[in-house]
């Protein structure tokens, strides 16, 4: 769903020791914050979900925010709930979706300054056709250490629930960013307790932005043999597949994707001869999946969707004998 801001510059800010940089950065922030405006974005959040009407949607960076910066002399004041924006702009549009989520961290790294941050991720599931969910979450043990004061937490949250008749486990996540040595193994690290969660569960999803290229440690892991398919790679072979990353103001006129990051992996869901029978595509791309912001039109996310529609197996008992 994406922050609205450059979050990782403050951090640098504050691991720098320099108190007056720490706040330039974090002021910073709150401007692009208020410039990628996450209330309009989450109208085209919507609008994409409601135009695929997925059985589930897997949700990352779900923020709620408060920012008060009024006893500083500042008229800022920002109190937003990402989860609460969404569900409203679903329900405008005549949709209602369960929510399965897990708590990944609460950070107010400014003592002097009311701010401040707790991150979620979630599964959106609709409960007419996603029956009997059972929610199910893990905070990884495999993290990096403590940083300007603030416990960095990723986590997995996942649900077993009947789709057509079809036992089915989802597991949604979103494995460590950074980039440098260190950051791959961790990834590798988070990916196997990811993959232990799950288990022998057959079919199985995992949804999320992985932080990980193909050929990535952490990708070789997931789709070794006998585990996962990375759909994408499976249903549109040789098609790039983008999907990170915009700029932290999102004021680009044309998408500015170079990477693919973000995955549905798949395991026991496949057609005759064992292939795997759908399709998938990119949203929230396009110039005209922007709309309009404070300053200039803004993307959905910094990031782009990805939408698979996938024939599962045949419920037990409607198998051919």
């Amino acid at each position: 769903m994406y922050i609205g801001a450059d979050v990782d510059a403050v951090i640098r800010a504050l691991v720098a020791g320099d108190p007056d940089a720490a706040q330039a950065a974090l002021f910073a922030a709150v401007a692009t914050v208020q410039e990628t405006d996450f209330p309009a974005r989450a109208q085209a959040l919507a609008a994409e979900i409601a135009r695929a009407r997925p059985h589930v949607v897997g949700l990352q960076e779900v923020e709620e925010l408060h920012i008060d910066l009024t006893a500083l002399g500042f008229p800022v004041h920002i109190e937003q709930d990402f989860l609460a924006l969404l569900q409203a702009a679903l329900a405008a549009r005549g949709l209602t979706y369960g929510v399965a989520e897990v708590m990944n961290l609460r950070a107010a790294p400014f003592p002097a300054i009311d701010v401040s941050v707790t991150d979620h991720d979630a599964i959106l599931f609709d409960a007419d056709r996603v029956l009997n969910p059972t929610v199910t979450t893990h905070t990884y043990d495999a993290e990096i250490p403590p940083t300007a004061g603030i416990v960095f937490k990723r986590s997995v949250v996942a649900i077993d629930a009947t789709i057509d008749g079809i036992p089915v486990k989802i597991a949604n996540t979103h494995l460590e960013s950074g980039v440098g040595t260190g950051f791959g193994p961790l990834r590798a690290a988070q990916a196997s307790e990811l993959l232990a969660g799950v288990g022998t569960a057959s079919p199985a999803i995992l949804l999320g932005d992985f932080n990980d290229p193909p050929g990535t440690q952490m990708y070789s892991l997931v789709t070794g043999p006998g585990d996962f398919t990375d759909v994408w790679a499976a249903l549109r072979p040789g098609a790039p597949g983008l999907t990170c990353c915009e700029p932290a103001d999102l004021s680009n006129r044309v998408a500015l994707l170079s990477g693919r990051i973000d995955y549905v992996f798949v395991r026991g869901i496949s057609g005759p001869q064992g292939k795997l029978l759908g399709q998938i595509t990119i949203v929230g791309d396009h110039p005209g999946d922007r709309v309009p912001g404070p300053s200039h039109p803004v993307w959905p996310s910094d990031h782009a969707g990805v939408v698979a529609s996938l024939l599962l197996p045949p419920a037990p008992g409607l198998a051919l004998q």
